[in-house]
């Protein structure tokens, strides 16, 4: 271990004492790498606080000796947002998970940051309340990485992203200040800007969510095409109708080949695609709805449909769906998971497209997507043992971001850039893109020391004027700052 980070490891263990301090090169390698594990990188001092005054304590600690740090919640993040440094401390929050506060009248409640998504949930639903964003990986991510990544989930379409369920941060800023951030404060709205930041502007060490009512009624649909391209011409016409579902989901063939295997969701065998549609509201309203969605579906070509007699059923069609991403290692034995967004109009077109992409290059994909906001999650399947097959998927997976961009669309809807996406930004912006958004960042990390090297494909010297850069890049030789 180099002596600066010797010294600091001596510093933490005086703050949060000896176990809560990890040095160990065997112990360390945990931590190397998020859900996204095609980057790996051990850290050099891992640290477990569980108050936000000793992470306050460590960041002002890691800024005295201009090292870097990093975050990081339950570690199921897919962009390698949580990627640690060799030369800096990892501060894993996942000790802090104390619901603080529940304000049924207020509609609120206060979590730490390791808190489990899902368990806001379970302690609220007995008040007839939940916490809306629902990634697939709810049961074990954090709020803290919601946070930081803007999560979705399947009911983002008419519920929104984490921003739009957050009503308040505490925050460890880069200097090691805690500070409150509101989203109805005066002046510029500093806590949009916080959340999605991907961990880059500071620490969140309490979280304000917003809670919202169970709806009187909620019904779910699984409708069964024989081609991607009939789930997608019902998908058109239930939003062209003027219909809001509360989720609308759709895999393709492969995608419901790998869920079988692993889970027996039991959907209709012989689909190209399957379709889930989810309702929820007042009585009435659903009852009225929902027999539109049957009907538009029958027109577009389903051949089964299913409706959840309850929630056991309904459990039963999510089962597929949610554990989608997992289940692709049943029928592949390495795979990328790619997040692209694209105007939900061309959503046949762009998966004829990726469908022909994959023919070309003999690399499979199984398409699993937010059908109703034309947020793709394509995994790109590869044999690990096999000289180059990485290297074709991660061609593969790039041309697709492209589509994406090509057709008015996002290289990310909701994992975040991290490491992983951070080359394929100068595609979708300017160079003076790029240098505003940096100078936002450099107006709070005017060190470069929190999370660097995530998101900018070539980070600059805050301080440093935008512009042509010319000769050596800014950073070359300074591999301790970023």
């Amino acid at each position: 271990m180099e002596p600066v980070l010797e010294a600091l490891a001596l510093r933490l263990d005086a703050v949060l004492g000896p176990d809560r301090v990890i040095t160990d090169p065997v112990r360390l390698r945990t931590y190397e790498c998020d859900g996204l594990t095609t980057h790996r990188s051990t850290p050099g001092i891992v640290v477990l606080p569980d108050t936000a005054g000793q992470i306050a304590e460590i960041v002002r600690a890691c800024a005295e000796a201009g090292v870097p740090y990093v975050a990081r919640g339950s570690g199921t993040g897919l962009s390698g947002g949580a990627l640690p440094r060799a030369d800096g401390v990892l501060i894993v929050t996942s000790r802090m998970q104390r619901i603080l506060e529940i304000d049924i009248p207020g509609q609120r409640a206060v979590v730490e940051p390791g808190v489990i998504n899902l368990d806001v949930t379970r302690a609220v639903r007995p008040y007839g309340y939940y916490f809306a964003p629902d990634p697939s990986s709810q049961q074990i991510c954090s709020v803290g990485g919601n946070v930081a990544e803007n999560s979705g989930g399947a009911h983002c379409l008419k519920y929104g992203f984490t921003a739009h369920h957050v009503l308040g941060c505490e925050v460890v800023t880069p200097d090691g200040e805690l500070v409150e951030l509101a989203a109805d404060g005066p002046g510029y709205d500093l806590l949009g800007v916080f959340v999605g930041a991907e961990g880059t502007l500071g620490i969140t060490t309490k979280i304000t969510v917003r809670l919202t009512r169970v709806p009187e009624t909620v019904q779910t649909l699984l409708a069964a095409f024989e081609s991607i391209e009939a789930g997608g011409t019902a998908v058109s016409a239930i939003i062209g109708a003027g219909v809001v579902p509360a989720a609308i989901e759709m895999m393709d063939a492969l995608a419901i080949e790998a869920a079988e295997a692993a889970v027996h969701c039991e959907y209709p065998p012989g689909a190209g695609a399957v379709l889930i549609v989810e309702l929820d509201g007042p009585d009435a309203e659903v009852a009225a709805q929902f027999a539109e969605v049957e009907r538009l579906c029958r027109d577009a070509g389903a051949f089964e449909i299913r409706i959840a007699a309850d929630d056991a059923e309904r459990a039963l069609i999510w089962r597929g769906r949610k554990s989608a991403f997992a289940a692709v290692g049943r029928i592949s034995p390495a795979y990328l998971v790619q997040d692209g967004v694209i105007p939900r109009t061309v959503l046949p077109q762009v998966l004829a497209r990726i469908d022909a992409l994959s023919a070309e290059s003999g690399v499979r994909v199984a398409n699993v997507f937010h059908a109703g906001d034309g947020n793709l999650h394509p995994l790109v399947l590869f044999d690990d043992s096999e000289p180059g097959a990485a290297e074709r998927a991660e061609e593969v997976s790039g041309a697709i971001l492209d589509l994406c961009i090509e057709h008015g669309g996002s290289i990310t809807g909701e994992h975040g850039v991290g490491v992983d996406k951070s080359r394929y930004m100068p595609r979708m912006f300017t160079d003076t893109d790029l240098d505003t958004m940096q100078m936002v960042r450099c107006g709070f990390d005017p060190a470069g020391l929190c999370n660097p090297g995530k998101v900018f494909p070539t980070p600059r010297l805050c301080g440093e004027v935008p512009g042509v850069r010319k000769g050596p890049h800014p950073y070359e030789g300074k591999a301790d700052i970023f």
